[in-house]
C-alpha cells in the first residue's frame, strides 16, 4: 500500500518562505514520477511542478522561478521550496505519485488524473 504524508504548511506572509515535504512509503520509490500540486479556494486541483528519478523537473508558468521541487530519492522523500510567496499560492497542496516503471515522467503536468496516488494535504496561506 502507498502512502504519501505531507508536512510543513503553514501560514505565512506575502513575501515569505516555506518548505514543504513528502514522505512515501510502501513502493520503490525511484520508480515512480512525483510532483506537487494544489487547490485553491474555489479553484480545481492544478499542477505545480513535477520530477522525476533524476531530478529532470517541470513548473507551471505560475510559479516558475520561485518554487522548487526536489527529491532524495535516499530518504524517499518529495520537497517543495515556496519563496517569495503570493496571496494566490494560497492553496491546499498536495503530494502525488505515478508508478512509471522507469521512475521518469511521462505526462504533462496538466495530467492530473494520472496520478494514482495522493497525500491527504497540507494548507498553506499567503496573506
Amino acid at each position: 500500500q502507498v502512502q504519501l504524508v505531507e508536512s510543513g504548511g503553514g501560514s505565512v506572509q506575502a513575501g515569505g518562505s516555506l518548505r514543504l515535504s513528502c514522505a512515501a512509503t510502501g513502493y520503490p520509490y525511484s520508480s515512480y514520477c512525483m510532483g506537487w500540486f494544489r487547490r485553491g479556494p474555489g479553484k480545481g486541483r492544478e499542477g505545480v511542478a513535477i520530477i522525476d528519478r533524476d531530478g529532470g523537473s517541470t513548473y507551471a508558468d505560475s510559479v516558475k522561478g520561485r518554487f522548487t521541487i526536489s527529491r532524495d530519492n535516499t530518504k524517499d522523500t518529495l520537497y517543495l521550496q515556496l519563496d517569495s510567496l503570493r496571496a494566490e499560492d494560497t492553496a491546499i497542496y498536495y503530494c502525488a505519485a505515478v508508478n512509471t516503471g522507469t521512475g521518469y515522467c511521462y505526462a504533462p503536468l496538466s495530467s492530473v488524473p494520472e496520478y494514482d496516488f495522493w497525500g491527504q494535504g497540507t494548507q498553506v496561506t499567503v496573506s
